[in-house]
């Protein structure tokens, strides 16, 4: 079941990103880092502006809360991410111990824009990998969506 504070989580990740879509600092992907429904951490991805190519939304974001919380260990965390975390970022939410990711487009909807995604998807990452990890997908698709055209539109359109 969706709850308001999800919902809020979700936009709050969304509006991060979006506020700073013309930066160009690197596509249309936001994160925010939850625990005990109060927000942690955003993130944006800087591979652009950083000239990293490990600098997604997720791996930001999680920078940030650990610093904040003063530990490598985010158990009793959620994120929520615009769009479904690549591989690495699966990893990386994986190893700090994040309880759940629910994310809005699927990694196969940024591949059409370019950008050079592995169709490993995260319920095969966490199935095979045997993650505990919890997943919810589609989580305010359409919003999400909206997210990538509006960078479509706006920006150079720099992929990586």
């Amino acid at each position: 079941m969706t709850s308001s504070k999800q919902q809020q989580h979700m936009q709050a990740a969304i509006d991060h990103v979006k506020s700073r879509l013309t930066l160009e600092h690197g596509g249309p992907f936001g994160a925010c880092i939850v625990k005990d429904d109060q927000i942690i951490a955003m993130g944006h991805n800087t591979v652009l502006e950083n000239n990293d190519p490990t600098c997604h939304a997720e791996v930001n974001a999680i920078r940030e809360a650990c610093v904040k919380l003063g530990t490598h260990e985010l158990d009793g965390c959620e994120i929520y991410s615009t769009t479904e975390p690549c591989p690495m970022c699966f990893s990386a939410i994986h190893w700090a111990g994040i309880n759940r990711i629910i994310f809005g487009t699927r990694i196969a909807d940024v591949k059409a824009l370019g950008f050079k995604e592995l169709e490993i998807s995260n319920e095969t990452m966490r199935s095979e990998g045997k993650s505990n990890v919890k997943i919810n997908t589609d989580f305010m698709r359409d919003e999400c969506l909206d997210l990538l055209q509006a960078w479509k539109n706006n920006t150079s359109g720099t992929t990586y």
